[in-house]
């Protein structure tokens, strides 16, 4: 028996990436156009949901957003209704859980149901929400595509196509000069935003968090090329690379919330012992948030589509305390709980690596 909903609610917690303004646009006007039901926007992720900022978005909020980046409900990754920061003792944060805060407002909202826009973070957040009786549907997004539970996340294809546009750009300057030109991209525990770019832009070593390397190995790679006559090399790091030491490289660190500590600087700390032990000018370029910007690309336009479609759809038919995902080119859906179980990381025996190894890049192992 479908579920009689009057009006949803969503919001986008995380970090932004393109393709959001896809899903919002989804979710409304097929609420507004095949369902009849009113639609009420959520501002800065769940950190709106603690505080009650909301409003009830109209056909004209959502008209003309395909195309744009970011998400026009705005976002954080710092506001966990089950660990909010309520004060401070001896200079010291207090945590508490003011999750029935949330869940109150979100009756006082008016709305039946919540359409929760994140990656693992966030769906978790979701999924403890529908624990307490929360109807949620959760819809996966993450430049990382680290969700195991679904083949490919929206926004990452996008992100995907900045980097390896990086990449052929840094191609030529490094083939001018004989230098290496090392390009660190996003990924904290998953390397998949840097294996796909180094395969798409012909890079000659990559370095993932999932597969340890050692200097002697690149250096060795990079020898190799300049004994081939290869005056040059690219390399493509992820940012949660571990030096051979096991060390993690942060710009800064968080005390009291690790989860928030920010990575970065692990391409520089490569890129002197190569300049050092190899003897070749070495330049780095980092690409940070130039990967969550931009037009999203019409895959995840496409894809942000289908998955704000088949998150109502669910909720009309009352399937909360699920995740829609693609699946063989299929969109469906899985239980939240198993979606945020496991986090999708490169496997270095998987066939994509192998691939990589038979043309002959290097991941420094």
């Amino acid at each position: 028996m479908p579920h009689k909903l009057k009006r949803l609610a969503i919001l986008t917690g995380g970090g932004d990436c393109p393709g959001l303004n896809a899903v919002i646009r989804a979710v409304a006007k097929t609420s507004f156009h095949r369902y009849q039901i009113e639609v009420m926007g959520i501002m800065d992720g769940f950190g709106g949901l603690i505080e009650n900022k909301s409003f009830l978005l109209e056909d004209k909020d959502v008209s003309g957003i395909l195309h744009r980046g970011g998400t026009i409900l705005g976002t954080t990754n710092r506001d966990n209704p089950f660990r909010y920061p309520i004060g401070k003792e001896n200079g010291k944060t207090i945590w508490g859980d003011v999750s029935e805060q949330a869940i109150a407002n979100l009756a006082e909202m008016g709305a039946d149901a919540l359409v929760v826009v994140g990656g693992d973070g966030s769906l978790n957040i979701g999924n403890e929400l529908h624990k307490k009786g929360v109807p949620v549907v959760g819809i996966p997004k993450t430049i990382d595509n680290d969700l195991s539970a679904t083949d490919v996340t929206f926004g990452f294809d996008t992100a995907l196509n900045t980097a390896t546009d990086a990449i052929d750009k840094l191609h030529t300057t490094a083939e001018s000069h004989h230098r290496v030109m090392i390009l660190e991209v996003m990924g904290r525990d998953a390397g998949w935003i840097a294996l796909h770019s180094g395969i798409a832009g012909g890079a000659d070593v990559i370095l993932i968090p999932e597969i340890p390397f050692t200097y002697e190995a690149v250096c060795g790679k990079i020898a190799d090329r300049r004994r081939r006559g290869k005056k040059f090399s690219i390399m493509v790091v992820a940012e949660g690379a571990k030096l051979p030491d096991g060390r993690l490289i942060y710009q800064t660190e968080v005390k009291d919330n690790p989860h928030h500590n920010k990575l970065g600087g692990v391409a520089d700390i490569i890129g002197q012992e190569i300049q050092e032990n190899c003897g070749v000018e070495t330049r780095v370029t980092v690409l940070g948030h130039l990967q969550r910007g931009g037009t999203p690309t019409p895959f995840d336009r496409i894809l942000g589509t289908r998955f704000g479609v088949k998150a109502v759809e669910l909720a009309i038919n009352g399937e909360f305390g699920k995740m829609v995902c693609l699946c063989s080119s299929n969109v469906q859906s899985v239980p939240l709980e198993a979606a945020v179980a496991e986090q999708k990381l490169v496997k270095p025996d998987c066939e994509l690596v192998r691939a990589a190894k038979s043309v002959g890049i290097s991941f420094g192992d």
